[in-house]
């Protein structure tokens, strides 16, 4: 297959296209249900509001008379920016509203804007329904104008209808169309709409000219923007009569502290996203103090703690806090308008409060992040900054007390890298190590830095106007040379990552820790991943599990427990509205984020169960990765985690392959993936978004991933070649050229190969 495509341009292009297909990729989104438990709550009462009359004809009036039972939705995204904008529709008095499943984002903060512009945030999510892409959501609002329900299968084909949803924005827009057919998609009875739907209208009412509620907008076609599809009311009743009551203290579970690790106090937002901490809003206190303490206590006979910090604004002030009392009495060291500070608080306001201490330091790096580092010994406090002594003072009228986290004001700030122990190592390169980069990376773009004391400034001012062009020469020279290193900083850490990937896959497969090794893969993106403090996080997710099973545990009640910990309380679900954002592929964030693509809620799962003692293994589907448990006959139990543990026969995974590809299943498709499989096709995804999103250079370090972990991955290979060739990374190119060379795979052209090593040699 490939014999003929090795030359000249022929390289780049194969690259291009075959680039969606090398992997296998996992499946986009589908619709999703909020974990809930049911509860006995009788359905809301039904009555129309604004009552529309059979004599209405006209659209306008219509309108006129729904228009205020139509909502606005607004969910966050994983990023804590806006992430979806919907619609609903008013169905009780008493703040009850349809809309969409996706509308609402799962495990998300939710708000609703009403028709008189006021804001609502959701108080609970009264009852969901997965496969039908619906949810009810409950606000503080009474007196509201419900819309009727029409009675089911009451909309004939052809049929005028009327939408109003927020297309793009555009709030409260009105569209008309007819009902041209119904229609079966994912085994869910759908409404056809002749009309267009756009991002916006989903949950949008879709109404006869009496103003009843027929269905609700769901989907939009992908072959023409003037088809889209709805779920029929039916559907809606039955949910509204059998509820499943979520109330958002339990919804909103991402981003929240671990209780057994932190304990806020004070007011303030306090998340925790992919490793880091990070405080917003002003605190409860007096000039918005705000803490968050560590649960573990300080050792007695003298500490330190440490923490990274990075504020977003240098007027702003967080840091540290030790010997508090959980109320207002504590210490606090932390940066505040560029300059260190500590101060002994002895109680809620400024009259019992006393800096101790205040000054700039050189070691400190506005904009950055900075290390805090406090030592606490005999009675005296050591204040550090990146390992430089700040000052120290002798002050022991607070003893005692919990270590942990401050901010004051406004400040929004970010920590990571919390520490407490006895003593805590230094974190800023050694002397030798910096010695030894400098000689290192001297020349890469210019000459030794040039100083400019004001000597040398006096003396240059005399040179003319030349003098000012060279002064700037100087200053690209310099700009060059930092960007030349920041390349070499991402190189080490990328080579430095696929090192210790190639030795976590250097064992027997069986051998190899697949979630160490998959949080390796997050690891070549971002240096902060924590592998060591992800482990830690699923290892006590696993033991919150097992403290609510009995004894004689077998394996069905275990993962039932796991499932009902993992989907209905902490709202692990499947990523539906940003399916392909690259955070779905890195483990440590589909932990904390509680998201993710089948893969990568796969290896979480195959991990909490193995910590329970159950083994499970992984599925290479055909576009949608599931599991595998043993039965109690060592009959196969398939598992779609992707769909909060849904269960599959046989005769499901034939009928889904049949639907997907038109092809019948075969036992190829059923085979158990080895650890180093699963390693690539997570990393294929990532290529594959990179492909999509033109990044080369992602592209390429994916592609290295893949080759670290399958060496004989003939495909990638000749991917790799191509594109370190059009990067700029002749050495990478060639040493993979060379490979095929030796390797002589049947499908490569070997001819062509040589060619491209002549052709890159000779480049100069």
């Amino acid at each position: 297959m490939l014999r003929h495509l090795l030359s000249g341009l022929w390289l780049l292009a194969w690259c291009v296209a075959v680039v969606t297909t090398v992997h296998a990729r996992e499946s986009g989104p589908a619709v999703t249900e909020a974990a809930g438990t049911q509860a006995d709550v009788q359905p809301p009462q039904q009555t129309p509001a604004a009552k529309v009359s059979l004599e209405t004809t006209s659209v306008e009036e219509l309108v006129s008379v729904v228009r205020n039972s139509i909502v606005t939705i607004r969910h966050t995204g994983r990023d804590g920016d806006q992430q979806g904008l919907g619609t609903g529709f008013v169905v009780d008095p008493d703040g009850l509203i349809a809309t969409n499943l996706h509308v609402i984002g799962e495990a998300r903060p939710i708000r609703v804007q009403l028709a008189d512009g006021s804001q609502h945030d959701v108080t609970a999510v009264h009852a969901s329904d997965r496969p039908g892409d619906l949810a009810v959501i409950r606000i503080g609002a009474t007196g509201l104008d419900p819309l009727q329900l029409a009675q089911p299968d009451s909309l004939a084909d052809g049929q005028e209808v009327v939408t109003i949803g927020n297309p793009r924005g555009f709030e409260r827009s009105v569209v008309t169309g007819r009902v041209s057919g119904q229609r079966e998609i994912n085994g869910i009875e759908m409404i056809q709409l002749a009309m267009p739907v756009e991002r916006g209208n989903s949950g949008g009412p879709v109404l006869d000219r009496n103003g009843r509620v027929h269905g609700v907008v769901s989907l939009k076609s992908l072959v023409t923007p003037n088809l889209g599809f709805a779920v029929g009311v039916d559907r809606l009743r039955l949910l509204l009569e059998r509820p499943n009551p979520v109330v958002m203290d339990r919804w909103l579970t991402i981003g929240a502290l671990d209780p057994a690790e932190w304990r806020p106090l004070g007011g303030a937002r306090w998340r925790q996203r992919a490793g880091r901490i990070s405080v917003t809003a002003p605190g409860k206190g007096f000039g918005g103090r705000s803490l968050c303490l560590a649960v573990e206590p300080p050792p007695a006979d003298g500490y330190e703690v440490a923490v990274w910090v990075k504020l977003d604004d240098e007027a702003g002030a967080a840091g540290l806090a030790f010997e508090s009392d959980g109320s207002d009495r504590h210490y606090g060291f932390y940066p505040s308008n560029g300059r260190l500070r500590l101060t002994r608080f002895s109680g809620p306001d400024v009259l019992s409060w006393e800096v101790l201490k205040e000054e700039p330091s050189p070691a400190y790096r506005i904009g950055e992040w900075n290390h805090l580092r406090v030592r606490r010994a005999d009675g005296g406090i050591e204040c550090l900054v990146n390992d430089q002594v700040v000052f120290a003072v002798a002050d022991d009228q607070l003893a005692a007390g919990s270590v942990g986290l401050v901010k004051f004001r406004d400040t929004e700030a970010e920590f990571r890298g919390f520490a407490l122990g006895r003593e805590l190592p230094e974190v800023m390169p050694s002397e030798s190590l910096r010695t030894r980069v400098k000689e290192l990376t001297a020349g890469l773009a210019a000459s030794p830095v040039l100083e400019l004391p004001q000597t040398v400034i006096g003396s240059l001012a005399g040179e003319g106007v030349d003098a000012v062009l060279a002064v700037e020469q100087r200053a690209s020279a310099l700009a060059r040379e930092a960007e030349a290193l920041r390349a070499v900083a991402a190189a080490v850490h990328e080579q430095q990552t696929l090192d210790a990937l190639a030795e976590a896959v250097s064992c027997p497969d069986a051998e190899i820790d697949l979630f160490r090794a998959a949080l390796l893969i997050a690891r070549l993106d971002n240096p902060e991943v924590d592998v060591e403090a992800s482990c830690a996080e699923a290892q006590r997710l696993a033991a919150t599990v097992a403290e609510r099973l009995p004894e004689d545990a077998d394996q069905e009640s275990t993962l039932a427990m796991l499932e009902t910990v993992l989907f209905e309380e902490l709202g692990f679900h499947g990523s539906r509205g940003d399916f392909y954002n690259r955070s779905n592929s890195y483990v440590n964030e589909v932990l904390d984020d509680r998201e993710g693509i089948p893969i990568t809620l796969a290896v979480v799962y195959m991990q909490l169960a193995g910590e329970l003692g159950v083994e499970i293994e992984g599925v290479s589907f055909p576009g949608h990765f599931i599991v595998r448990a043993a039965g109690d006959q060592q009959e196969s139990i398939w598992i779609d985690v992707f769909e909060a543990g849904e269960r599959l026969t046989r005769e499901d995974l034939a009928k889904r392959l049949k639907e997907q590809s038109g092809m019948d299943l075969a036992e190829r498709h059923l085979t158990v993936a080895s650890s180093r499989e699963i390693l690539a096709r997570m990393l294929g995804n990532l290529e594959g978004i990179a492909s999509r999103e033109q990044d080369a250079p992602a592209m390429l370090r994916y592609l290295s991933g893949i080759l670290t972990v399958t060496p004989g991955a003939t495909r990638d290979r000749v991917l790799r070649m191509v594109t370190a060739e059009r990067l700029g990374r002749r050495e990478m190119a060639l040493a993979d050229a060379r490979w095929l060379l030796e390797e002589a795979p049947e499908e490569i052209d070997l001819g062509q190969v040589q060619q491209f090593i002549d052709r890159v040699e000779e480049q100069p």
